[in-house]
């Protein structure tokens, strides 16, 4: 009998290879209830609230990723205590090693689990060897820990990207003068690890949620009708983001051949929409989450798709990542003032990036021509420096924004292309006999053309390969099938209603949603609890299967 019971409860409490706890699980919320009553009687004390927090993200992010838990503690290990040697030291220098290190322990273990699998199936391309790719962290696993995962594959930790580019912003803001270090290497480690934006964002820098930890518990009636509106708000959007995936945006690009040009539009900005709805949707509930636990995150997203241009674009979308290159990358490297050694070797790391993507040396001439014809330019023509200088880091940036993204050419192409954008946009506003006015009607069309520019960039980003890409192209351009437009808006009716809806929703002006969520906020508990129900029961019926993982959760 005891027996049975634990082989019942055993999934509940290990990890199972595949499923990784997402927001939108019955489990998600059976667990989320007990960890709040427990948190009920300790949220008083800072310390006992801080240290339960922190063993209840462990056991999610092992729940999440399993043996990657290893990970996680070291991250928070060493840069705890990097942390504390340049707070203590006196030297500049010695300020600057230590910074340094925790640079290079960080960066490495990013770059090995992002990008190991890709540098070694790049050197057999270009150099014809047959070099197996072995896993070292996978044997360590295998040896030390009894599993049995295959060592010549990579698996992908969930979440590295966030908690490594959070763990970094404590030692640069350390560096900086801008945080002191926190009272115990438990407050660090519930800072970089705390479940709700663990494992998709939004990124938390340091100076902008450290102070928290160390203030008094404190959440209104009205924080907490906020905290419910903003979960069940991601909810909605993660559910309709799934339904027109399933059933249109995943068919387009899994089999773009088998659809006319007409279809793949459609299916482009279906994208756009489900992306959005999908990322901002999760942290809408990570915001909530953290909001009943007394914790305040920052908004990641401000309506993107208002954006009248593509430098607004990138103010509205992923907040979070946006700031942290600004602060963190962007700006240290010259920001628009001048291309610094630092833009330089960028540039040059990205070409050999590019080269081994392609596997194609001769890629590697052409990059070097273009760099010569670029200096012969620079030294001849005043304006050519000066118009290098203030955009290369703008481009800089967004490239390696892209290869963040993972090992894709299609991701560099995809970052070129919304740099490329923000520059010619830069330029444009030099001569944009339109850049004061207030014509409402010209809003609307820039509105359309920064939507169009950026969904067309998406379908680098959501194809996943280039034959996919060029099938994409062939079939809007070759194959549109314009005639068939009104037969495929009646066959997807439905589909098309709730992107349009969607699109609709998200015009909508923010003072009108600031009232429905006041509104929301204000409601009596009893009022709250019927609507809530209603919306769940909603929204629902809208699962044709089960949920997905959120799109980001492989970033």
């Amino acid at each position: 009998m005891f027996n049975d019971i634990l082989t019942y409860l055993k999934p509940y409490f290990l990890y199972v290879k595949g499923q990784p706890v997402i927001f939108t699980q019955l489990y998600f919320w059976g667990f989320f209830a007990v960890v709040l009553g427990i948190y009920s009687l300790l949220y008083k004390k800072n310390t006992w609230r801080t240290f339960y927090l922190l063993l209840v993200s462990f056991f999610f992010y092992y729940k999440t990723s399993g043996i990657f838990l290893i990970l996680l503690i070291f991250t928070i290990i060493s840069d705890y205590n990097w942390g504390r040697l340049i707070y203590q030291s006196q030297s500049d220098t010695r300020k600057r090693v230590y910074l340094t290190i925790s640079l290079v322990l960080n960066l490495t273990l990013l770059c090995y689990f992002k990008y190991a699998y890709f540098f070694t199936e790049s050197v057999n391309q270009l150099a014809g060897t047959d070099i197996s790719f072995f896993n070292h962290f996978t044997q360590f696993s295998n040896t030390f820990l009894g599993t049995t995962d295959p060592v010549d594959k990579l698996i992908l930790p969930v979440g590295i990207s966030f908690f490594t580019f959070q763990s970094i912003s404590y030692t640069i803001d350390m560096y900086r003068g801008k945080v002191t270090p926190v009272k115990s290497i438990f407050d660090y480690g519930f800072f970089v690890c705390f479940f709700p934006h663990l494992v998709a964002g939004p990124i938390v820098k340091a100076n902008e949620f450290l102070y928290q930890i160390y203030q008094p518990y404190h959440l209104t009636g009205k924080d907490f009708g906020y905290a419910v509106f903003w979960i069940f708000n991601g909810l909605g959007k993660k559910i309709m983001a799934d339904y027109i995936a399933v059933n249109y945006i995943d068919r387009i690009f899994d089999n773009p051949n088998y659809y006319s040009g007409v279809e793949a539009v459609f299916g482009i900005f279906g994208y756009s929409l489900q992306i959005y709805a999908d990322f901002s949707g999760y942290t809408d509930m990570a915001i909530g989450i953290a909001l009943l636990l007394g914790y305040r995150l920052k908004t990641n997203f401000k309506s993107p798709y208002k954006a009248q241009d593509v430098s607004e674009f990138w103010k509205r979308w992923h907040i979070s990542l946006s700031t942290w290159l600004k602060d963190y990358l962007y700006i240290p490297l010259g920001g628009n003032k001048k291309g610094t050694a630092g833009s330089y070797i960028c540039i040059a790391f990205l070409s050999v990036v590019l080269v081994m993507l392609t596997g194609k040396i001769w890629l590697l001439l052409v990059l070097l021509f273009i760099a010569i014809v670029f200096v012969v330019l620079a030294y001849f023509f005043p304006q050519v420096k000066r118009s290098v200088n203030t955009n290369i880091n703008l481009l800089v940036t967004m490239l390696l924004g892209g290869f963040w993204h993972g090992s894709s050419w299609l991701f560099i192409i995809w970052g070129g292309l919304n740099g490329l954008g923000l520059v010619l946009h830069k330029l444009w506003q030099k001569i944009s006999p339109f850049k004061n006015s207030e014509s409402f009607v010209l809003k609307v069309i820039m509105v359309l053309i920064t939507l169009a520019f950026i969904s067309f960039t998406r379908i680098f980003f959501r194809s996943d390969s280039l034959d996919t890409v060029n099938l994409i192209f062939d079939r809007i351009t070759n194959h549109f099938g314009g005639a068939l437009t009104l037969e495929i808006i009646r066959g997807y009716a439905l589909v098309f209603s709730v992107i349009l809806l969607g699109y609709l929703i998200h015009w909508i002006p923010e003072s009108f949603k600031e009232k429905y969520r006041v509104t929301f906020a204000d409601l009596p508990l009893p009022a709250m609890s019927f609507v809530a129900v209603v919306f769940v029961f909603c929204v629902y019926q809208m699962v044709s299967g089960e949920m997905q993982p959120f799109i980001y959760f492989q970033f």
